[in-house]
């Protein structure tokens, strides 16, 4: 797609956000303003000085798609519009473009788990760091959606609330243990989705459960199950690290327990027992979790190591090469709009087919992904 096309495209992606400035005392437009600022993120501005900077130096290549009327506006201004400006309209304009691109994640690993702006808060003035939980895409490497934790909130209520918003059908749906809920678990096979949830003591006496039925799978005086297993061996850099995958469905012990019928569709539970060796020091640690999938050791392994990448391919990235944790910005708009342009950077780089890099594994992203390239 020529680039013309493609900046034409999110220009009309956010003309129609709502304004709340006074009609007719304005000197700069909202989309002009949001299209700068996406723009100058992706060339690497980390505040509203390098945004105005970096649209002073492309002003010429910026009025080829936008009128610009009164030029680039000023860094006060900037910081005041993404102030003004609802995160909840820039977030719906976010998953509106992913679900038009992104229609469908037939059989792909959906990860969903939070990450805390660590430069929003202020201990001294008792202000709280914002949190935001993510939806991701992990074998594409494009966020779908996020929503913000509420301040006396947490990721669970978070999470019924981002769950809505995107295609479950036919995808699996991969949480740690905070997303452990069964309301969770329902929401996503009501969707037409498949789960993978990490147990942990949030859920106590299925923790217990998992870990004795584990702990005694097939000893003797204990019935005969069938269980899947798989294992994969990692080298490199001095290091190995092994990973055996044991699932089991045959779960009448669960009934037993009365757990089973509160987890709609539950058809699997797991053990993952990963052993690390780093220069002769050896680290064992287990992880369990339910699915609705069969008992495929192979694929839910998969499934649970794909979620592990949301750390690395995510989080990472936004911190490392987007400078989201240093940044200074705290007000409570400004820093999720800001974290919202950073997201959708992200985007739209990994959408870039034209670089071997941009996908995780080379992959090529789902049909449709268009993608602007902006200068340096």
């Amino acid at each position: 797609m020529k680039q013309d096309e493609g900046v034409a495209a999110l220009v009309a992606r956010f003309a129609g956000l709502p304004d709340k400035r006074v009609e007719g005392r304005t000197e700069h437009d909202l989309v002009d303003i949001v299209v700068l600022a996406l723009c100058a993120v992706m060339s690497g501005a980390e505040g509203w000085d390098d945004i105005e900077d970096w649209g002073r130096a492309r002003e010429g290549w910026l009025r080829k798609y936008l009128p610009l009327r009164n030029g680039i506006p000023g860094h006060d201004t900037i910081r005041r519009v993404f102030e003004a400006l609802s995160p909840a309209e820039l977030e719906q304009r976010f998953e509106e473009w992913m679900a038009d691109l992104c229609p469908a994640v037939t059989g792909r690993i959906i990860a969903i788990d939070g990450k805390t702006l660590r430069g929003s808060g202020r201990v001294g003035r008792g202000l709280r760091s914002l949190h935001q939980v993510s939806a991701y895409a992990a074998e594409y490497g494009l966020t779908l959606g996020q929503r913000p934790c509420a301040e006396k909130s947490n990721e669970i209520t978070a999470i019924e609330e981002l769950l809505p918003t995107l295609a479950l059908e036919g995808a699996v749906v991969t949480m740690d243990a905070m997303g452990c809920q069964t309301a969770i678990a329902q929401q996503i096979t009501a969707g037409g989705g498949d789960y993978v949830l990490a147990v942990k003591d949030n859920q106590p006496r299925l923790a217990e459960a998992l870990r004795d039925f584990f702990g005694s799978l097939n000893a003797p005086g204990y019935p005969k199950r069938i269980a899947s297993r798989h294992e994969t061996l990692d080298k490199g850099h001095g290091r190995s690290e092994t990973r055996c995958c044991l699932a089991v469905g045959e779960l009448d012990w669960l009934d037993l327990l009365e757990l089973k019928t509160r987890w709609p569709k539950l058809s699997s539970v797991a053990v993952i027992e990963s052993t690390r060796s780093i220069a002769g020091r050896v680290e064992t640690e287990k992880r369990y979790v339910i699915s609705s999938l069969p008992a495929d050791s192979r694929r839910i392994l998969h499934a649970v190591r794909t979620h592990w990448g949301i750390e690395n391919a995510l989080h990472w990235c936004l911190d490392v090469t987007f400078g989201e944790d240093a940044s200074p910005i705290r007000l409570r708009n400004a820093a999720l709009n800001f974290s919202f342009l950073r997201r959708l950077a992200i985007n739209l780089f990994r959408a870039d087919t034209s670089r071997a890099s941009a996908s995780p594994k080379n992959e090529r992203p789902p049909h449709g992904i268009r993608i602007i390239s902006v200068p340096c």
